[in-house]
C-alpha cells in the first residue's frame, strides 16, 4: 500500500489540500484504525465533499415529504425518482446541476451535464423521453454571458440532440448575481415497464464487477471537489476538472445497457458520475452491505501513467459499473461487444464492508464502504443560520411610492423587450424537440411540456420553474410559488401533479446568511408538495454558487428548480394557452390584486430591487387548481395559460400571437393599472371560452370558491386595453422575438 501520512499533522495538511477538514481527518483515523494514504485521502474527499455526500443538506432534506401513492422508491433509495404511471408503466425522472463545471468551460460543461443526467435514468432500465433545463445567467449586454450562453445552448442542444431524446420545456432568466456564476440545471425523464427496474446496488460474494463503455482518462479528477467550493479568480486552472462528453458513445451505452438488463444477468447498475470509480464501487457496496476487491490496472484508460487516485477519481463520461451474477459473464461481453463498447471485469464482489483497491498487485487503498456514503459514515452537519438584514429591508417598500407610467402602451413594449420575458426561440431552435416523436407540445404550446405515452390513453406532463428573485425577497414563500407555478403550469395544460424532484442552487453553506435562504426555501417547498400532494423524489443540492474576486464574494440568488412530473388521464385533456377563434371570451380566474412586489415591470421599469415577494396564498392557490382542472375535464376551456412573469399583459400577448389573434379587454378599476396589467400575484389563470359556454362556467364556478371575471374577447388583431391600442399583435411579436437574436449579435 502506497505510505500513510507520517504523523497525523502531516495528513491533515494534505487532507486540508484536499478540501476536509481537521476533524473529518480525525474521523477517517477512526474508521481506518490507522493514517490514511493518499489515495485514501483522495477518496474520502471526494464522497464527503458537498455534491457526493450533502453534509451540510441532509438534515433539512430529510425533513421533504417523501411519502405517496404513486411512489415506487423513496428519495434516495434509487439513482432518480420512479414513480407508477399506471397501465404497467413507471416513470423514472431527475435533475441534476452542472454549473461550475459550465462557468469554465460552457460547451463540455453543459453536454455532460446532459450526458450524466440521461445515464441516471437509463442504468434503472428507463428509456429517456424528454428532456428540460433550466439556464440562468448574468447581464446580458457583458461578453462573458454571450459566451457563457452560447456555449452552453450548444453543448445541450448538440448532446441531446445527437443522444436523440427531445428537450421538452426549461427556462432560461437572467440577472447580474449569475455573471460569474451561471447555472445549469438539467432534468430527464424515461419511462419502462412496471418492476423491470434495476438498483444500483452490490451483492453475492464472487460476482463479477464490470466496467462498460468509455475507457478512463484524466478529464473530471476532483470534479466532484471542484463543485464543492467557490468560484474564483483562479478556477480557469481546473480545467481538467471539467468533463468531455461524447454522445455518440452514450447512444450505444443506452441501448447496449438496455437490452443487457434483459438478459437477467445483471444484479446491479450505476452511472460513474461525480467521483467516478470511487462513487459507483463504493455506493453500491455500502446499499448491497458487501464489499469488492478492485483490480484499477485493469480499467481501459486512454492515457498513459495514470495513477491509482487519478484512475479512481476520473469523471470521464459514458461509464458504469455493473455487478453480473456469476457464471454469466459470456451473456453480458457478448451484448456490449455488439455495440462495439469496453466490457472488461476489474474485480469481484466479498462479504463483509471493505473496498479494496489493488494497482499492479499492490493494495493502494482499503475503505469501509458504509464509511464513504451518504446515510452511512459520511459527516453530517447542522450549520448556524441567521436572517440577512434585506430581509426586512424589503417590507419598506410600498405600490405608492413608484408612479405609474404615463404611456402604458411603451410600459408594455419595454417588458417585452426585456430579455426574462422575449422569446426565447434562439435557444429552443437548437434544440430538437420532435425527435421520437412523443413531443405533444412541439406545434401546440401549452404552459407545460407534453409527452405521448403511446398505446395508452395517458401523457406525461413536465415542467422547470423558479423565479429566484421572489425566493431571495422571501425563501419560504418563493419556494412555495416555485411549487406552486409547477403545478398551476401542468394543470393548466390538462395534466394532474404527481412527484417533484429539484435541484437546489445556492451560495456557500458556512455562510449563515445563505443558509438561512436554503432553510427557508426547504420549509416552503415542504409545505407546498404536502399541499399539491407532490413528494419529492429526490434531486440536486448545489451550494457554492457564488463569485469570490478581490472585490469579495457574491452568492447568486437562492434558486431552488423545481421539476414536477404530472399525469394527464385522457390525451384529450391537453389543454393549449393559444387563443383558438376570434369572439371567444377571455375570462380570468383567480383575483387582481394591487401588488407589483418583485415583478419583471418593477425591477426592470422602475429599477426597484428589493421588494417583498409577490402575492400568495397556497389555499387560494390549491382551489384556484381545482377550478381550472374541473373546468378542463368538463372540456369547456378552450384555452389556458397562467400568469406568472410579466404578470397579465404578457400573459395574453403569449395567448394571442400563436394564432396571430388579437384581444380587447378592460381593467379593473378596483386595483392600479399598473399592477393589474403588469403585477405577478400568483393564482390567476386566463382562460377562453365559446360565448355560447358562458353560463355553464358560471354554473360550475358556482361550486367552488374562486373569483373569475370577464375580461374580454378574442377580437381582431391589435392588443386593446380600455379602448386604447397598446400595438398590433405582429408588431409587439417583433419586439418580443427580436431581444435575444439581437443580443447575439444575429
Amino acid at each position: 500500500m502506497d505510505a500513510s501520512a507520517k504523523t497525523p499533522q502531516a495528513g491533515i495538511e494534505v487532507a486540508k489540500q484536499l478540501g476536509l477538514l481537521s476533524e473529518e481527518y480525525d474521523q477517517i483515523r477512526l474508521y481506518l484504525g490507522r493514517e490514511p494514504n493518499f489515495t485514501e485521502l483522495s477518496i474520502y474527499s471526494v464522497m464527503w465533499s458537498e455534491h457526493c455526500s450533502y453534509k451540510n443538506s441532509i438534515k433539512w432534506l430529510k425533513t421533504l415529504p417523501r411519502k405517496g401513492d404513486h411512489l415506487l422508491a423513496e428519495a434516495g433509495e434509487e439513482n432518480a425518482g420512479l414513480v407508477d404511471l399506471g397501465d404497467g408503466l413507471a416513470c423514472a425522472f431527475k435533475i441534476e446541476s452542472h454549473n461550475h463545471p459550465s462557468a469554465l468551460e460552457p460547451y463540455q460543461g453543459a453536454a455532460t451535464g446532459v450526458g450524466g443526467i440521461n445515464r441516471d435514468i437509463f442504468t434503472m432500465g428507463a428509456r429517456p423521453v424528454a428532456q428540460l433545463n433550466s439556464l440562468r445567467f448574468g447581464n446580458p449586454e457583458l461578453e462573458r454571458t454571450k459566451w457563457l450562453m452560447k456555449g452552453v445552448v450548444k453543448g445541450i442542444g448538440d448532446y441531446g440532440n445527437a443522444f436523440g431524446v427531445p428537450v421538452v420545456g426549461g427556462e432560461v432568466f437572467f440577472d447580474d448575481c449569475y455573471t460569474t456564476n451561471p447555472l445549469v440545471n438539467a432534468m430527464s425523464v424515461g419511462v419502462l415497464k412496471k418492476g423491470n427496474t434495476i438498483s444500483a446496488t452490490s451483492y453475492g460474494k464472487g460476482n463479477p464487477v464490470f466496467i462498460v463503455g468509455s475507457a478512463t482518462g484524466k478529464d473530471g479528477i476532483h470534479g466532484a471537489t471542484f463543485a464543492s467550493e467557490d468560484i474564483t479568480e483562479a478556477s480557469a486552472d481546473k480545467i481538467p476538472a471539467v468533463q468531455v462528453g461524447d454522445p455518440f458513445q452514450e447512444k450505444l451505452l443506452l441501448e447496449a445497457s438496455l437490452e443487457v438488463i434483459k438478459t437477467g444477468a445483471v444484479v446491479g447498475m450505476q452511472d460513474m458520475g461525480a467521483a467516478g470509480i470511487t462513487c459507483s464501487t463504493s455506493e453500491m457496496s455500502a446499499k448491497g452491505e458487501h464489499g469488492m476487491i478492485i483490480h484499477l490496472d485493469r480499467v481501459p484508460m486512454r492515457q498513459n501513467d495514470m495513477q491509482p487516485f487519478e484512475i479512481l477519481l476520473s469523471e470521464s463520461q459514458e461509464r458504469m459499473l455493473v455487478v453480473v451474477k456469476k457464471g454469466r459473464e459470456k451473456e453480458v461481453k457478448a451484448v456490449f461487444d455488439k455495440w462495439d463498447l469496453n466490457c472488461v471485469q476489474i474485480g469481484e464482489v466479498i462479504e463483509g464492508d471493505i473496498l479494496k483497491y489493488y494497482f499492479k498487485g499492490e493494495l493502494v487503498a482499503e475503505v469501509p464502504a458504509d464509511s464513504l456514503v451518504l446515510g452511512g459514515g459520511a459527516p453530517v452537519y447542522d450549520r448556524e443560520f441567521s436572517e440577512p438584514a434585506y430581509f426586512r429591508q424589503k417590507d419598506g417598500f410600498a405600490i405608492d411610492q413608484v408612479p405609474e407610467p404615463s404611456d402604458y402602451p411603451a410600459a408594455a413594449r419595454f417588458l417585452l423587450g426585456c430579455h426574462n420575458i422575449a422569446s426565447k426561440k434562439w435557444v429552443i431552435d437548437q434544440y430538437d424537440t420532435m425527435v421520437g416523436t412523443k413531443n405533444m407540445t412541439t406545434n401546440r404550446p401549452a404552459d407545460a411540456g407534453v409527452v405521448n405515452l403511446k398505446g395508452t390513453e395517458k401523457a406525461l406532463a413536465l415542467t422547470v420553474d423558479c423565479n429566484a428573485r421572489y425566493v431571495h425577497a422571501d425563501p419560504e414563500k418563493g419556494c412555495a410559488i416555485a411549487v406552486a407555478e409547477s403545478a398551476r403550469n401542468i394543470v393548466c395544460s390538462g395534466g394532474l401533479p404527481l412527484a417533484v424532484t429539484n435541484c437546489l442552487n445556492f451560495g456557500n453553506p458556512y455562510n449563515p446568511e445563505v443558509y438561512w435562504q436554503f432553510v427557508g426555501a426547504i420549509k416552503g417547498m415542504s409545505v407546498a408538495c404536502e399541499k399539491f400532494g407532490t413528494p419529492v423524489t429526490g434531486g440536486n443540492v448545489s451550494f457554492y454558487n457564488q463569485a469570490t474576486s478581490g472585490t469579495g464574494t457574491e452568492p447568486v440568488f437562492p434558486t431552488p428548480v423545481i421539476g414536477m412530473l404530472g399525469i394527464l388521464e385522457n390525451k384529450e385533456h391537453l389543454t393549449g394557452l393559444d387563443f383558438k377563434n376570434e369572439g371567444d371570451l377571455i375570462y380570468l380566474i383567480g383575483q387582481s390584486q394591487n401588488d407589483i412586489g418583485c415583478s419583471e415591470y418593477l425591477y426592470r421599469y422602475h429599477s426597484v430591487k428589493l421588494s417583498p415577494a409577490p402575492h400568495f396564498d397556497l389555499d387560494e392557490e390549491y382551489e384556484l387548481q381545482q377550478a381550472v382542472a374541473l373546468l378542463i375535464r368538463e372540456k369547456l376551456i378552450l384555452s389556458a395559460h397562467d400568469v406568472s412573469d410579466g404578470g397579465l399583459f404578457v400573459g395574453l400577448f403569449e395567448s394571442a400571437r400563436v394564432n396571430q389573434l388579437g384581444f380587447q379587454i378592460d381593467s379593473d378599476d378596483t386595483v392600479r393599472k399598473d399592477a393589474f396589467l403588469f403585477g405577478e400575484a400568483q393564482s390567476r389563470v386566463i382562460i377562453s371560452i365559446k360565448p355560447e359556454d358562458e353560463g355553464r362556467l358560471a354554473e360550475i364556478m358556482a361550486q367552488t370558491n374562486v373569483p373569475f371575471n370577464l375580461l374580454g374577447e378574442v377580437k381582431g388583431r391589435e392588443a386593446i386595453v380600455d379602448e386604447k391600442s397598446f400595438g398590433s399583435i405582429s408588431e409587439l411579436n417583433e419586439i418580443y422575438e427580436q431581444v435575444i437574436p439581437a443580443m447575439m449579435g444575429e
